[in-house]
């Protein structure tokens, strides 16, 4: 990975897409300061997406009231946007599939938990419509990696795909993911190719369900925190950024915007 002031001709980027947890949060908090370059990349004219694991029932709130274009949601389940007033929704499964997925997700959840002891639901969950979320180390005591792979592994077990994120490990039924549903909503909603898609956007996270992003976009860059998975993603970051967490992403969109480049080098 090289260090983000090695990414040249930052203006040449039309948007910026985005992990939520951890990439822009930090320690669970959404900073005033990363709000607020948030906001500016949105001013600037560029697109702004957040690409997050986070639950529906989020969603609808950071489509209608966040300064963003977009959001995916659930690892890749949905996409929204808040368009002319109203909240358009895109969903991977039917409204019947994911009520019947729901019912047999919490009762995967139910055998994990017996067998791990310390992980537990996640507090989003009842507000989730396609996966299931158990947290490792969100609102419980933090558990080693190395539990959270193995909770991973059950999942897949159960025939779920599994990714691990920041805080929780999320299951659900399908192939899908992240860049997927990404991929779907630039070209249903912007009418934007894939091609410029990768080559003309950016994508910036912090663990390894963000790895699919990190292959596909030509620049995919990492906050400092993304060191905690290393040797465990399957694709990494091209860039990674000096900051930690939302530091990291108020650093990345100065970088972007070319405001006081200079002095990110001192």
């Amino acid at each position: 990975m090289k260090p983000l002031l090695e990414l040249r001709d930052p203006a040449r980027i039309r948007g910026l897409l985005f992990d939520i947890d951890e990439t822009l949060t930090t320690e669970g908090k959404l900073t005033a300061d990363a709000y607020a370059a948030m906001e500016r990349l949105k001013r600037a004219g560029k697109l702004v997406v957040p690409i997050t694991g986070r639950p529906a029932g989020w969603c609808g709130h950071i489509a209608r009231m966040w300064p963003v274009d977009a959001v995916v949601g659930e690892n890749g389940a949905f996409y929204f946007c808040f368009d002319q007033g109203k909240l358009v929704k895109k969903f991977q499964d039917a409204g019947p599939v994911r009520a019947l997925n729901r019912t047999r997700l919490l009762a995967i959840g139910e055998r994990i938990l017996e067998q791990v002891p310390g992980c537990a639901l996640a507090a989003d969950q009842p507000y989730r419509e396609t996966d299931l979320a158990i947290d490792y180390c969100e609102d419980v005591p933090p558990l080693p990696l190395e539990i959270a792979e193995r909770i991973a592994a059950l999942m897949r077990a159960e025939g779920l795909t599994a990714k691990v994120s920041s805080i929780h490990v999320n299951g659900w039924f399908g192939a899908y993911d992240k860049l997927m549903m990404t991929r779907a909503l630039f070209a249903e909603f912007f009418r934007i190719s894939p091609e410029l898609l990768r080559q003309e956007y950016a994508f910036a996270g912090d663990s390894p369900n963000d790895a699919p992003m990190f292959a596909f976009f030509e620049c995919s860059l990492g906050v400092a925190n993304i060191a905690r998975f290393a040797g465990q993603l399957e694709a990494e970051p091209k860039y990674v950024t000096r900051g930690s967490a939302g530091a990291g992403f108020v650093e990345l969109a100065a970088h972007l915007l070319a405001r006081d480049a200079t002095n990110l080098r001192g």
